[in-house]
């Protein structure tokens, strides 16, 4: 079983006792959703959903695909009732970036998709080829927060007139065109942010945030806990201040008055966790 970022805090923080249920939002590859299984025997249940679910439930592990925003329809169609704790993990799964095939790695020559959902109408490929620049440095800006935006996305309009731009080798290449070389020798690859941005915007990712986080208040029990871990300033600014709205409307108490992040060893073993945000609040 793969072990998802931050699983000794995510444990510590939702506290699962015996018989307790939880829902996991982003089930992935089932990591929390497995140690918390682990420690809610012998009756406890977990709700497990995700887009791209590829295993099957059984008595106390109930899967269902679709998209987190959905929350409360998916706890009454399947009737599973209030909930002792709600993980959301925003994380890119590592099948997504290794196995998907779906273009969300710029290490790899795939197509241009990046969607969670096959049946989502919008591609990044049809983004880099009809959009206009500023519609593209718009999200290149605000999603990526990408200081390049703007030659980025002239390059790609530039790019795009000798032919159509099909998958993420293509798309690489025309970013480092754009780019000045010194910004090329970060730590980060220089594609990092262009394929944030343009995955987020495909997704509509940090709408289907705003939308599920009112809704895990009103799933849980009194007592109940929510945990959500995020990787990119955008994320954790929504999360931050939904919690803060909330700590004022007296319906929540906040866990960790600070973000909680990843060890020094945690992150050496597993270098996607260095971005890792963990916030955690409890419903009063």
């Amino acid at each position: 079983m793969h072990i998802p970022v931050l699983q000794k805090e995510v444990i510590d923080y939702l506290a699962p006792k015996p018989n307790e249920n939880f829902i996991d939002c982003t089930f992935g590859q089932g990591g929390h959703a497995s140690a918390i299984l682990e420690k809610t025997k012998p009756n406890g249940k977990v709700l497990g959903i995700d887009l791209n679910i590829r295993f099957k439930g059984y008595k106390r592990l109930i899967l269902e695909k679709d998209n987190f925003a959905n929350l409360k329809e998916i706890v009454g169609k399947t009737k599973f009732g209030k909930a002792d704790g709600i993980l959301l993990d925003l994380g890119l799964s590592s099948w997504h970036l290794e196995e998907s095939g779906g273009g969300f790695s710029f290490q790899k020559q795939e197509p241009l998709d990046m969607r969670y959902n096959a049946a989502n109408q919008l591609t990044a490929e049809k983004i880099v080829n009809f959009w206009s620049a500023p519609e593209i440095e718009k999200i290149l800006t605000e999603y990526g927060e990408e200081k390049f935006a703007g030659e980025i996305a002239r390059e790609i309009i530039n790019s795009r007139q000798e032919g159509q731009i099909k998958n993420t080798s293509q798309l690489v290449t025309i970013i480092r065109r754009a780019l000045p070389a010194r910004y090329q020798r970060q730590k980060i690859h220089p594609a990092t942010r262009t394929f944030q941005a343009l995955r987020i915007a495909v997704n509509d990712e940090l709408n289907n945030l705003q939308v599920v986080l009112p809704q895990t208040l009103e799933v849980l029990k009194k007592g109940g806990r929510l945990v959500v871990i995020s990787f990119h300033s955008l994320e954790d600014r929504i999360v931050k201040n939904f919690l803060k709205d909330k700590v004022k409307e007296n319906l929540i108490s906040i866990l960790a008055k600070k973000p909680v992040v990843a060890s020094f060893q945690e992150i050496k073993d597993n270098p996607r966790a260095r971005s890792a945000k963990l916030r955690a609040a409890v419903k009063v």
